[in-house]
């Protein structure tokens, strides 16, 4: 299976289906953030620290496999440069759809977040990666063309799963009974049977990946970032997140400058 196309597929299915991460924001977050009051989240639900960002005017921006209308416009609005790499069509629409509505210059690119060959060494000053490499085989590819295409005292700021989530049967989990099953690192193509695996794909749902956070933590480390900043939260939907959180987020500086 091409797990790229076969997720293109699934994510602009998500659009039309209305997934929360698919909805565009609204005009008022819109005017809020012209104003100076905005937010972004890399993770379910938690602002990431306004600290954690270089000042947004002028700067050219990344967001990272962030289709959706949601933090690009944002960030736009506050003044910066913004361009969305995202693997679904629909996906960039809705970035489009609200700089259409809104008059934001925003700039699309259907991609794959582990190829980055469109873009120049040292063409971003900002990487916004939310959650989203739970979607890719391999993650390391997608740190290492992070950190090239990064000027150097460039930031990253990206949310990843903690791969806890990929260690219990999911039908009882969902119940709250936490009964591990697999082990680390997850895959969807090959942690599962076709008869399992086909009641995500029966209904157009993506692949995911479990990685490991040797991958995800170490993986930013390797390909010659510093993590300057760190952070979890639950899922609010998901009974794991009554004893862990399910979330991470992390803020990367290139070294430079």
């Amino acid at each position: 299976m091409n797990v790229r196309e076969y997720n293109r597929a699934a994510w602009d299915n998500n659009v039309v289906a209305g997934n929360r991460w698919t909805v565009p924001v609204s005009p008022e977050a819109i005017a809020a953030a012209r104003a100076g009051r905005w937010e972004i989240v890399l993770t379910p639900t938690r602002p990431v620290p306004h600290s954690w960002f270089p000042e947004l005017p002028g700067l050219d921006v990344l967001c990272l496999a962030s289709g959706g209308g949601q933090q690009a416009p944002l960030l736009a609005a506050a003044g910066a440069r913004v361009t969305v790499l995202d693997n679904s069509p629909r996906q960039l629409a809705q970035d489009r759809f609200v700089a259409d509505r809104e008059q934001l210059s925003i700039t699309t690119v259907e991609g794959d977040m582990a190829h980055l060959s469109t873009f120049a060494d040292g063409s971003f000053g900002l990487i916004v990666h939310p959650i989203s490499n739970c979607f890719v085989p391999d993650v390391r590819p997608v740190w290492r063309e992070a950190f090239r295409v990064l000027q150097p005292g460039g930031t990253l700021l990206a949310g990843v799963l903690n791969p806890i989530r990929f260690l219990f049967d999911d039908d009882k989990a969902e119940r709250g009974v936490f009964e591990v099953r697999h082990r680390i690192p997850y895959s969807d193509l090959t942690s599962i049977g076709e008869a399992e695996r086909s009641r995500y794909t029966d209904k157009n749902e993506p692949l995911c990946f479990g990685h490991t956070l040797e991958d995800q933590i170490g993986g930013q480390i390797d390909a010659g970032f510093v993590i300057a900043g760190f952070y979890e939260e639950g899922e609010p939907e998901l009974p794991l997140s009554k004893y862990i959180p399910s979330a991470i987020a992390t803020r990367a500086v290139k070294p430079g400058r």
